[in-house]
C-alpha cells in the first residue's frame, strides 16, 4: 500500500485529505472528538512537509443536498484547535466557494470543503456520476491522501474514485488501522480470542464464519447472544432475538465444536422489567430469562468468566459493547471485558464503533490498549476477510 513518502517532495502542493470527522453531535457540540483527534498525525505530517492541505469528509446522512445541522463547521472548529491554527470553512464541495478557499490557500495553511455527502455523487451506485464528482475534487489538488479508515469500505467519490484521478497514498492513521488489524487477523499470536457483541447477530455473521477457522475463543456477549440462547433451546423473554438466524447459529455452534474453536456463552444475563436506565433488574441463569423480561447486560458471574478466558490471550480482538452501557446498570459486561483487556498482556484492539465509544464514555484510558480502530464497519469487513476497495486503490 503507498504511503505518504510515495508522493516525493510536497513542499508547495496542495494536498487532499479524505478524513473521517463523522463525529456525534448534541446541536453543535461534538460529544466524542475521537475522529478528529485521530485525524491531525496526517494533517501535521503533511504541514511539516511544506504542504497545503484540503481536508474533505462527511458527517451523517444528509441524503445528497446541503443540509445546516450536518455542516462540518463543528469539525473545523475543533480541528483549528487541534492544529492551533485557522481551518477555514468553504460553504461548498466543489462549487465557487471551495473553489476560492482553495486558490487562497497557502502551504502551511489547511481548509475544509464542505460535507461530501451533500453531493449526491459521493455515494451513487453510477461510476460515471461518482468519477465526475471525483474529476472536479482532483481539480482542486496536486496529491490525494486517504485518512478516512472508517470509510474504506466504501466505494464512494472521495474514497475511491478520486484515488485513480491523482497521485494516492495511505494516511499514518489509515497505515497503522491495517498494519494494527492484520496483525490481528494474519497469523496472531494465541490464544486468540475474539469478544464479539452489538445488537445483531445478522451483522457479525460473515465475521464469525470467518473466525471459526482462525481464532481459538469467541466470547460472545451483547443483544447478539439472545439468538444464540435461543438456539441452544433457551426462551430468551422480550430479550434482542432474530429468530431468522437461529438456523444459521446452530450451524456455527456445531462448526465450532467440529473444529475445536470454543464458543463461550454468558452463564448468567442482567435483566431487567423494561428498556429503561432505571427499570428493576437481577441477575439470572443464562437459561432462565423470565417471561417478559429483557436481556440489557451479560451477567456478573459471565463477566467473571469473560475476564478470565481474555486474561492468558496473546491478542485480543473486541467488537461490539457487552450490554447497554449507556445505562450504569447495564455497564457491568462491557467495564469487564475493557479491564481485561487492558489487564491482558497480550495485543489488545477495539474494533472501532460502538465499541470505541464504551471505552471512551466508561472513562478507560485509551492507551492502555494496543489499538483503537476509528472504523467499526471497516474493522468488522477486515475481520470477514473482506477486500476493501478504498485500500485495493492505494495499493503499488
Amino acid at each position: 500500500m503507498k504511503t505518504i513518502n510515495s508522493l516525493g517532495d510536497l513542499t508547495g502542493k496542495k494536498v487532499l485529505v479524505r478524513s473521517d470527522l463523522n463525529v456525534p453531535l448534541d446541536g453543535t457540540t461534538i460529544t466524542d472528538d475521537g475522529r478528529v483527534r485521530a485525524s491531525v498525525p496526517t494533517i501535521q505530517t503533511l504541514l511539516d512537509a511544506g504542504a497545503a492541505v484540503i481536508v474533505m469528509a462527511h458527517l451523517g446522512r444528509p441524503g445528497g443536498e446541503p443540509k445546516p445541522e450536518y455542516s462540518l463547521a463543528p469539525a473545523a472548529a475543533r480541528l483549528s484547535e487541534l492544529l492551533g491554527q485557522p481551518v477555514t470553512l468553504a460553504d461548498d464541495l466543489v462549487g465557487e466557494s471551495a473553489a476560492a478557499t482553495v486558490a487562497a490557500l497557502e502551504p502551511g495553511q489547511v481548509a475544509m470543503l464542505e460535507n461530501v455527502r451533500y453531493d449526491a455523487r459521493e455515494t451513487s451506485k453510477v461510476d460515471a456520476e461518482r468519477e465526475e464528482l471525483a474529476t472536479a475534487l482532483a481539480g482542486l489538488a496536486d496529491a490525494f491522501v486517504s485518512d478516512g479508515f472508517g470509510v474504506v469500505h466504501r466505494k464512494q467519490a472521495s474514497v475511491y474514485d478520486i484515488a485513480k484521478q491523482l497521485p494516492a497514498a495511505a494516511g499514518t492513521l489509515v497505515e497503522n488501522e491495517v498494519e494494527s488489524l492484520s496483525r490481528a487477523t494474519t497469523n496472531p499470536e494465541r490464544p486468540y480470542v475474539v469478544v464479539l457483541g452489538g445488537s445483531k447477530v445478522s451483522d457479525k455473521l460473515g465475521v464469525i464464519a470467518n473466525l471459526l477457522g482462525k481464532a481459538d475463543r469467541l466470547l460472545i456477549g451483547g443483544g447478539m447472544v439472545f439468538t444464540f440462547l435461543a438456539a441452544k433451546g433457551h426462551s430468551v423473554g422480550k430479550s434482542l432475538l432474530e429468530e431468522d438466524q437461529i438456523e444459521a447459529v446452530k450451524g456455527y455452534l456445531k462448526t465450532a465444536e467440529e473444529s475445536g474453536v470454543e464458543i463461550v456463552l454468558p452463564e448468567d444475563i442482567e435483566v431487567a422489567s423494561a428498556f429503561a436506565a432505571d427499570a428493576e433488574h437481577k441477575s439470572v441463569p443464562a437459561d432462565q430469562i423470565p417471561d417478559g423480561w429483557i436481556g440489557l447486560d451479560i451477567g456478573p458471574r459471565a463477566s467473571e468468566a469473560f475476564s478470565a478466558k481474555i486474561a492468558d490471550a496473546k491478542t485480543i480482538v473486541w467488537n461490539g459493547p457487552m450490554g447497554v452501557f449507556e445505562f450504569e446498570a447495564f455497564a457491568g459486561g462491557t467495564k469487564a471485558v475493557a479491564q481485561a483487556m487492558i489487564d491482558s498482556d497480550g495485543f489488545s484492539v477495539v474494533g472501532g464503533g460502538d465499541s470505541a465509544a464504551a471505552v471512551r464514555r466508561l472513562g478507560f484510558d485509551e492507551d492502555g490498549f494496543s489499538h483503537i480502530s476509528t472504523g467499526g464497519g471497516a474493522s468488522l469487513e477486515l475481520l470477514e476477510g473482506k477486500v476493501l476497495p478504498g485500500l485495493a486503490v492505494l495499493e503499488d
